[in-house]
């Protein structure tokens, strides 16, 4: 779990297992697994590493992306944010860690308070008003979700499934 270890090995361990394992799509990539609605997501803690490492984690994350031909996925955010915090959470769970892993390089980026680190946003085009903010980009550096870069900001509100069908979505665009 190389790509996890950028910052989510430090989580808090899940309380309750998913429902069901991978399933495979016939025309893509793996579909992410179902995450049954009766599990609790144990919101993570201290997941974004220290902000001055970020420049050099996402250039990592990019060589591993094309050395592995996964989709780098970048996640903005900070240690302070529920949502955050929430979003971690399930990329926490075992199985949804296993689906992460075989599709994206996870690089988890620390925004402060929104005031540090945006530019490496702002390379791809968005400009970062809340967090968390997912970017999902090629190994060849194109954004596969301008249009929803910013849709995870309100990640407590969304069910575990629809954030990662959000994510299976973008996936599949590239």
């Amino acid at each position: 779990m190389t790509s996890l270890a950028l910052g989510l090995s430090a989580l808090a361990p899940a309380t309750l297992p998913c429902a069901s394992s991978t399933a495979f799509a016939e025309d893509g990539p793996p579909a992410p697994p179902k995450i049954d609605s009766s599990v609790q997501i144990t919101p993570a803690k201290d997941v974004y590493p220290d902000i001055a490492l970020a420049k050099t984690q996402v250039e990592e994350a990019f060589a591993t992306a094309a050395r592995t031909k996964r989709k780098v996925l970048i996640d903005f955010g900070g240690n302070w944010c529920p949502d955050c915090r929430m979003l971690a959470g399930l990329f926490n769970q075992p199985e949804v860690a296993q689906w992460l892993e075989s599709q994206f390089v996870v690089v988890p980026v620390n925004v402060g308070r929104i005031d540090k680190n945006l530019d490496i946003a702002q390379r791809f085009g968005v400009t970062i008003h809340e967090v968390p903010t997912v970017l999902i980009v090629t190994p060849g550096r194109k954004l596969l979700n301008a249009d929803g870069a910013n849709t995870l900001g309100n990640a407590r509100a969304m069910s575990s499934q629809s954030v990662l069908d959000l994510l299976d979505k973008w996936n599949r665009r590239g």
